[in-house]
This record gives structure tokens, sequence and C-alpha cells, in this order.
């Protein structure tokens, strides 16, 4: 029996993210209560290849060792066939599939991974198979809270108010280029938005205030994803809402983001320093507890568990809000919104990894005692 949880930290990516999973891995292992757990970092490299470092039992020092530069790529051995260990990387780690708790080498796997193959079901589909705990979303939320398209038609079915979008494939753009042209200048207007239907971080965002700009955002656009969104402009605030817990989850306080470029892009999150965070955002009691509402609304529409960020716009004129996206691995360091919401609503950053271990491990015993008919021993 050990006396201390196991996690798997994984972290990297082969996602436009990869630098950011770092920043969020060095945070997160440097934060968790070691009398508690014990923490194997798992690093996937740009390239896709996995390398497991040593069990810690304290954190490392510095992030650059997180990557174990100088070691070779085939840092996980397998049974299997070379051209299939990356794919079944984690298989090593754990001693039986199945096996009970005190049997595993892991007892929980912390993704994080943001963007593709991190926050997208693929990593969160394996682990099921695997039937390994897990913090964070499911397959299914995963899924909707990466596919921009997807996560915007299940928001209209679940009547959540959101700005005016088309969307369409490279294929349908390059068949129809000016015909969705024409229906984005009609229904849409400039300036727009044009974004990648699968991707965060707000990578490969642009916007476009004429046609000339909106072709060159398209093929921006399509260099990160083979599926475009294009948003009318909003004149509005940023508010967002971090929301915690499974069947029955609770909000935050909300915040604001005042950012320093024209909208909160890649450069304005991670690398200029002057978007501003207001926590908690200034507006009314009945805005705030109006937009807390619509954050559990729509974390319960994807069917979210653990965690996400779900954010919004405040317009200016209207006064009312208009949903933006759910977030299913947000940015996580101690300077992250996230964190920082639940800090300002009286959780702090370790009680916060606390909480997530123990979600991830409810609902992996609800889910075992519906497929198998027994509890979890």
């Amino acid at each position: 029996m050990h006396t201390k949880l196991r996690v798997a930290l994984v972290y990297g990516g082969k996602s436009g993210e990869h630098d950011v999973s770092l920043q969020t891995a060095f945070a997160v292992m440097k934060a968790f209560d070691y009398g508690k757990y014990d923490i194997s970092p798992i690093y996937i490299t740009k390239e896709g290849r996995w390398r497991q470092g040593p069990m810690l039992t304290a954190p490392a020092e510095r992030k650059e060792l997180l990557t174990w530069a100088g070691e070779k790529d085939a840092a996980i051995s397998s049974t299997l066939p070379a051209a299939s260990q990356e794919s079944s990387a984690l298989l090593p780690l754990l001693a039986n599939v199945g096996a009970a708790s005190e049997d595993r080498a892991i007892d929980v796997v912390f993704p994080l991974l943001h963007g593709t193959n991190g926050e997208d079901g693929t990593i969160q589909g394996m682990l099921e198979m695997l039937q390994i705990p897990y913090v964070g979303a499911g397959v299914l939320a995963s899924a909707v809270g990466m596919d921009k398209v997807i996560m915007k038609q299940v928001f209209a079915q679940a009547g959540i108010p959101q700005c005016l979008y088309r969307h369409f494939t490279r294929y349908e753009w390059e068949q129809s280029r000016d015909e969705y042209i024409m229906e984005i200048e009609i229904s849409l207007g400039y300036p727009c938005f044009v974004k990648p239907a699968n991707l965060g971080s707000s990578v490969g965002i642009s916007k476009a205030s004429n046609r000339e700009e909106l072709e060159k955002a398209v093929a921006y656009a399509f260099q990160y994803d083979r599926k475009v969104l294009v948003e009318e402009a909003v004149d509005g605030r940023e508010i967002e809402v971090a929301v915690l817990g499974n069947d029955n989850p609770r909000a935050s306080v909300a915040g604001e983001i005042k950012s320093s470029n024209h909208f909160y892009d890649y450069k304005a999150k991670y690398v200029d320093g002057k978007s501003e965070m207001v926590i908690p955002a200034e507006i009314p009691a009945e805005q705030a507890e109006e937009v807390r509402r619509l954050a559990i609304k729509a974390y319960k529409a994807i069917d979210g568990s653990g965690l996400s960020r779900v954010d919004f716009f405040l317009l200016n004129k209207e006064n009312r809000f208009l949903i933006n996206e759910v977030n299913t691995m947000p940015g996580f360091t101690p300077f992250s919104m996230y964190p920082l919401l639940w800090k300002e609503t009286g959780v702090s950053y370790q009680e916060l990894l606390d909480e997530l271990i123990r979600l991830a491990v409810e609902r992996y015993e609800e889910k075992q005692k519906i497929q198998y008919g027994f509890d979890v021993e």
C-alpha cells in the first residue's frame, strides 16, 4: 500500500502551445505538496517523442530540467514495435492495466498539454482505455471544448447567447471562396476575427478590417487547422469565470482582461506582459451573478468535469453577455487567470491542485462502479 499518491504530469507536446505547457508544468510541479504526492514527470518533445523523468519527491529547481535535453529521444522503452511507441508511451508506466490502485505505477495522470493532442480528447481517450484516473475534462468535453465550431453549435442548442459567426473547411473555401467572402461581408461585416477552429492560446487568430486582410487571415488560420471560424467583432469587455467540479460544479468570482493589444492574442497573453487582469471584475453584483450562472450552464452543456475557464464578452451598448468559449485546460501558472480567480474566491493554488486530484479520482471511481457494478477498492 502506497502512502502517497503517485501523480504523472504529462506536458510539452507537438502543438503550437508547447512552451506554454512547459510553463504550466513547472508551476504545478513546484506547487504540489510533496508530503501527499510523488510526481512522475513525462515530457513530450516538439517532435512527439516521450521522455520519462525520475520520480520527484521535491520540485525541480529550473524549468530547463523538465526536458532532459541531453538525453536521447527513446527515454521510455517499450515492448511494442518502435512505430507504435509514441502512441503507447504510457503503457510501461502502468504495472497492469486495470490493476488495483496499489499495484499501479501511477495513481493519477495530470495532462498539462495545451492544444492539439492534449485538451482535444485524444490523450483523454487513451487514458480511458487504460482505465487510469486523470485530471480534467473527459473525451467529449475536451473534444467539444477544442473545436470552436462544434462548441458554438452546442451553445446554440443550450440557448446561450453568442456572437454571429461563419465557418468552412479548407476544401470549402477553395471551392467557394467568393461566396464565403460575400456571406461574411453581408452577415458579419468588418472588422471581423478569423480563427483556426481547433487551437488555443489565441494562436493563429487575426483581425480583418477589409477583404484583403480577410483573405490573408484565412490563409494564416489554415496554417494551423483545416477548419476556420470567422466571428463578428463586438464592442465589449472580456469577462472570465473559473469553474471547478464534476456533476455539481461551482463558479469563481468573475475577472476581466484588459488587453494590451486590439484583442487578447498570444503576445498579449504570454509575451509583452502589459495586459491587465482585474479580479474581481468591476461589474454590478447582479451581472456578476448572471455571468457565473451562464458559466456553469456552459460547463454543463459540454458535459465538463474537473476544471474549465469560461470566457464572455460584456457588450458595452447592450449591457448583456455573449459567450466566447470554454477552455478545458486553461493556463495554470500561479499568475494565470484561472488560479487567480480561485485565489480571490478563497481557494489557494495548492488547494486547487488537491481538489483537482480528488475530482479525478471521484469521477474514475464513479465510472468503475457504473461499468462493473462495484465500488473501487
